[in-house]
């Protein structure tokens, strides 16, 4: 299930960057929040009447972090690929960990990413700032919606919040897909394909990952998922034929790798500890019981909230 969620996120993201050559990122983004906003609000059930104004405002503010990151990334795949978006978009909740933590072993990580990074971002005849800034901007919203989803999660009891800020980010989509669609007219087979990206990277991740996770524990189950980088390399050459050079792969390597070592030494110091306050969240579902858990998410991955059961 682990490995199917993954690859059902990334084929779903490969499936949304075949509309964007006729539908465009925005176009694109509207359908798959509408589909998400529907998935998340029939699982999660929010009760609107108990949202209080101070809930509000973290629902609005994660709505706007799910509206910003989705966009950002899907722009990010049209300029960059599939492969090396994913992988900028996921320096989000890997610097959350990393940033967070005082442990030496966190502090080699940090010190092996800062150089990969480079070496995936470096200038070249062909490189295309602008992606590679849209990449780390989805990045930056991701660690955003940590946060915030966090905070959101002590506040509503189960995935109430983020089904809200979901409900709520598909409504602001309305007339931006609305414009979107009007200007590039689409077509019965990317209409189609939008509709696989929001089921693919939100209805079946989702569900799947809801039941993975009261199997496996929540950190296990986050440097499981480490390799949703590489699953996006992979998926981008059999689906959009994007190769990525030796190099590239390297990096993807190295910051993969950094996120699993930095989880398995995390886990490795609870069970010796207890449950520390200090756990912290390096992927999206490395998370401690009762908080949301982190899905892109889209995106490539695409950004839902399930429990972390352990």
């Amino acid at each position: 299930m682990m490995l199917g969620s993954g690859l059902s996120t990334q084929v779903g993201a490969s499936m949304g960057a075949l509309a964007l050559p006729v539908l465009g990122p925005a176009g694109v983004v509207a359908i798959r929040q509408w589909v998400a906003g529907v998935v998340l609000v029939a699982v999660g059930r929010p009760q609107w009447r108990a949202i209080t104004g101070k809930h509000w405002r973290l629902v609005l503010g994660l709505a706007a972090v799910f509206a910003v990151m989705n966009l950002s990334l899907y722009t990010a795949i049209d300029r960059v690929g599939l492969g090396l978006a994913v992988t900028l978009e996921f320096l989000g909740p890997l610097a959350v960990g990393l940033l967070g933590s005082r442990r030496l072993i966190d502090l080699l990580c940090a010190l092996a990413v800062a150089p990969a990074v480079v070496l995936l971002t470096r200038p070249q005849a062909t490189t295309d700032y602008f992606g590679i800034g849209f990449g780390l901007l989805a990045a930056l919203c991701w660690a955003c919606y940590i946060l915030l989803s966090r905070r959101i999660g002590r506040e509503l009891p189960g995935v109430q919040g983020v089904a809200a800020a979901a409900a709520v980010s598909g409504l602001a989509y309305v007339p931006i897909g609305i414009v979107a669609l009007w200007h590039h007219r689409p077509t019965l087979a990317t209409l189609a394909y939008a509709v696989a990206a929001g089921v693919l990277s939100s209805a079946v991740p989702f569900l799947a990952d809801l039941l993975t996770l009261r199997r496996v524990p929540a950190q296990f189950f986050g440097v499981f998922m480490s390799v949703n980088p590489v699953l996006a390399a992979l998926v981008g050459i059999v689906v959009l034929d994007q190769y990525l050079g030796s190099l590239d792969w390297l990096a993807i390597g190295v910051i993969v790798s950094a996120n699993a070592v930095a989880l398995s030494a995390g886990r490795r110091g609870t069970s010796r500890h207890g449950s520390s306050p200090g756990m912290r969240c390096s992927s999206r579902r490395a998370l401690r019981p009762g908080d949301p858990g982190i899905r892109k998410g889209c995106g490539a991955t695409g950004s839902d909230g399930l429990p972390a059961e352990e």
